[in-house]
């Protein structure tokens, strides 16, 4: 499978891989300071944006595969990679593999106990469903500072302070992915995320984790370190799910500075 993409920009190349929600334009609020700097590739996993679903069973351990075969057919090996939610768990997974080269994730997914994969499960799902039922109203409800509380106070820490065309992509591609459901059931009913020995990831890895994340909560961050145990955690205040919503700045520096 080839995986529908963006190149924009100049340098080093860097990889970014979305979690659920719209494909390669959940970062377009850093997308254009990225590529300031560097020649960014960000990709639409299977199911999601403009690349087709995956003909068998969706998983993490097929979704990262996807991931590693793109970063093969492109020759772009030793790449940096950046994932935010399910992609921060994807490139998370790359690094212990050995594949690409810096590691970037941010509000990683994969490091529940039960009872919070159980919470995270009961939570989304339904909000989920809403967005669906909502989707023609989505324009308009994400106009409003309200309407943005309303039905992104799980995701944002200042929800009322984003503005629509930031949250509408990642909205819209929750209620329309094809892939939204099955990846949702890859995450909660799959395997948690398998760690990396020190020195065994090809290059630096980094962890941001926003303080105020209600979806991936603060302190699944420690269960993270201990299971990468080379990475360095940056803590994103004032932030919830997504620090390229909340934190854009400080989420595009991160970025930079942190791979090569």
């Amino acid at each position: 499978m080839t995986l529908t993409h963006i190149r924009r920009g100049s340098g080093r190349p860097l990889l970014l891989v979305h979690g659920l929600g719209a494909g390669w334009r959940s970062w377009a609020p850093i997308l254009d300071g990225l590529a300031e700097r560097r020649e960014v590739i960000a990709v639409d996993l299977p199911g999601f944006g403009e690349t087709p679903p995956l003909s068998g069973e969706v998983s993490i351990a097929a979704l990262t595969d996807s991931v590693a075969d793109f970063i093969r057919d492109q020759g772009l090996d030793g790449v940096s990679t950046v994932g935010q939610s399910m992609g921060g768990r994807i490139v998370l997974e790359l690094a212990r593999r050995g594949v690409g080269g810096d590691t970037v994730a941010l509000d990683p997914g994969g490091f529940w106990s039960h009872r919070e994969l159980v919470v995270f499960g009961a939570t989304l799902r339904p909000s989920i469903a809403l967005v669906r039922a909502l989707r023609g109203m989505l324009p308009a409800l994400l106009s409003s500072p309200v309407g943005r509380t309303l039905l992104l106070a799980q995701l944002s820490a200042r929800p009322w302070a984003l503005s629509k065309e930031t949250v509408l992509p990642d909205v819209r591609g929750l209620a329309d992915s094809p892939a939204t459901g099955a990846a949702m059931d890859a995450l909660t009913k799959g395997p948690t995320q398998q760690g990396a020995p020190a020195g065994t990831p090809p290059g630096r890895v980094t962890i941001g984790w926003g303080r105020r994340d209600l979806v991936t909560v603060p302190k699944q961050a420690a269960r993270a370190i201990e299971l990468f145990p080379d990475a360095v955690l940056h803590w994103f205040e004032r932030c919830g799910h997504f620090p390229q919503w909340d934190v854009p700045r400080e989420a595009a520096r991160l970025i930079l500075d942190s791979t090569e």
